[in-house]
């Protein structure tokens, strides 16, 4: 039977392993605009990178609104959906930060061994740093029991 997960089960599951985060931002339209991120939580909030000219940059920009879907995809299936407003640094503003995000974002995701590497690759003029505070959990685990 589907539950509703405790704080600590839903950070410990959006945290685990290397599932990327769907992220919705909205267009100048008021559509929805999807695209997978890396991402980490970082107290309350989560934090990923992007660039400023991307479709979600843009969007943030205008539109600070976002929503990120992790979910496991395997049965029992679970998800947990975060939402908030953005708040966005760029390079110039934010740099040392930025790269000790973006190496932490490429340790999950790559491995330490490649961190560093990825880190720097990411942090750099043109790059955002975008943290979200949360504002809202939806978070359900063995949604087929």
């Amino acid at each position: 039977m589907a539950k509703k997960m405790t704080q600590e089960e839903w950070r410990a599951f959006v945290s685990r392993s290397t599932r990327t985060g769907k992220l919705s931002t909205v267009r100048e339209d008021g559509s929805p605009h999807v695209a997978p991120v890396w991402f980490v939580l970082d107290g309350d909030c989560f934090v990923f990178n992007t660039g400023k000219d991307t479709v979600k940059g843009r969007n943030l920009a205008r539109d600070g609104r976002v929503a990120l879907c992790v979910d496991d995809d395997r049965p029992p299936f679970s998800y947990v959906v975060l939402q908030g407003r953005a708040e966005i640094s760029e390079y110039a503003d934010a740099a040392e930060e930025m790269l000790a995000f973006a190496t932490r974002i490429a340790a999950r995701y790559m491995g330490e061994a490649q961190a560093e590497a990825f880190g720097r690759r990411n942090a750099v003029p043109g790059e955002l740093l975008v943290r979200v505070p949360i504002d809202k959990v939806i978070a359900v685990a063995d949604v087929s029991d």
